[in-house]
């Protein structure tokens, strides 16, 4: 299956911010977004880096809570790995698991197209394995 697939059940919105968004505003687009990441760009199509649960969680413990008011910039992840729409959903996990990476942006034609995250690239892998499933089911059935 190739990202573009996924990207195809899945939309291909991207929530994104501004560098200079605070950390604690990033923390209300995550919660009210039910989203782990957000991609951090200064025009809503390049990618300056991400920012993760897990970047908020490490420099909060280094930095205490003095940290919320600071800008995203300061701790983003960049730079950032990315994908493309006819990369292989089972390429992208290889990579997302070697280098324990939960989301990858997905880039076409240099600008932002969508973003997957393990979660989606494991039920692809699933709903594959079930398609599978279901064929042989037939095919011995049948």
């Amino acid at each position: 299956m190739r990202i573009a697939d996924i990207l195809r059940v899945k939309g291909d919105r991207v929530e994104t911010v501004p560098p200079e968004t605070t950390v604690r505003e990033l923390l209300a687009v995550l919660a009210d977004r039910n989203i782990g990441a957000v991609v951090v760009s200064p025009d809503g199509s390049a990618i300056a880096g991400i920012a993760s649960e897990r970047d908020v969680v490490r420099r909060l413990h280094e930095c205490g809570a003095g940290l919320l008011d600071s800008p995203v910039s300061e701790i983003m992840t960049s730079p950032v790995r990315t994908c493309a729409p006819g990369d292989s959903s089972e390429s992208l996990r290889k990579i997302m698991t070697e280098h324990r990476i939960r989301h990858l942006p997905v880039l076409s034609d240099g600008g932002l197209a969508g973003i997957v995250s393990i979660g989606d690239v494991v039920k692809s892998a699933i709903d594959q394995l079930e398609t599978e499933r279901e064929q042989l089911v037939g095919y011995i059935h049948g």
